[in-house]
């Protein structure tokens, strides 16, 4: 049985979102920096996705994360 396994961009995007959030990343840093929080086989298919949606590796993390909401502290 073959299962493939798909991550849609917005899973991308939530998942920097997330790690921005805690503070392991910042917004600055390259895309390909996301790596080494995933498996080297679901990377593939993170970039994969992020090939479709014309996302190079090199682009900005602030590049997926688009419009933030700011709250007032």
């Amino acid at each position: 049985m073959d299962t493939t396994i798909t991550y849609d961009i917005e899973v991308i995007k939530e998942e920097a979102r997330r790690l921005v959030r805690k503070g392991v990343l910042q917004r600055q840093q390259p895309i390909y920096t996301l790596c080494k929080y995933f498996s080297d086989r679901e990377w593939s298919y993170f970039e994969r996705e992020l090939e479709i949606n014309e996302y190079l590796l090199r682009d900005r993390i602030i590049d997926l994360l688009g419009c933030e909401e700011w709250r007032e502290d």
